[in-house]
């Protein structure tokens, strides 16, 4: 079994709060608008980190991180990107490959909204942790724990750190 913390737009920002979630998880995974890489420098020292860039996010960390992240955690096949849409409407950079070769689970960020839906069509579960970051239009900070089990996604919990 493999504990997951998601989150997405730190824009620059960690804290405590932020870490010590990150503290009770297996891996992290970042959905993008890192900021800066004191963040994802700070979640590594913890644990193992997943993570993609976002639209704000400079070459420094475009070197690092990849726009794309295609992986298997146990048997659940995850497609991170920062910016992907929501079923039925995926974004054009995504909508194709997500049609002929669906993951089971499809993260994104950008929005700042959290949202977790299926896509029945496809069978596809889909997250969007929010955001964490203090800069945006969100009003609450937030993120999503998670574990993962074989090949079923379950536990899910949101996770709210205050105003931003």
């Amino acid at each position: 079994m493999t504990r997951v913390l998601l989150l997405s737009d730190t824009h620059s920002h960690i804290d405590d709060s932020i870490l010590k979630y990150a503290q009770q998880v297996d891996e992290i995974w970042h959905a993008g608008d890192i900021g800066d890489l004191v963040v994802t420098d700070a979640l590594k020292n913890l644990k193992p980190l997943r993570a993609v860039y976002g639209n704000i996010d400079n070459d420094k960390i475009q070197l690092e991180f990849s726009e794309h992240q295609r992986f298997l955690c146990e048997q659940v096949d995850v497609w991170m990107t920062h910016i992907g849409g929501y079923p039925p409407k995926y974004n054009s950079r995504t909508r194709d490959e997500i049609r002929k070769n669906p993951p089971k689970l499809f993260i994104s960020g950008h929005s700042h909204i959290l949202k977790v839906m299926n896509d029945k069509q496809l069978g596809v579960l889909h997250m969007n942790p929010g955001a964490c970051g203090k800069h945006g239009f969100h009003q609450v900070r937030t993120m999503l724990r998670f574990k993962i089990d074989g090949a079923t996604i379950k536990d899910l919990e949101v996770i709210e750190l205050g105003k931003r």
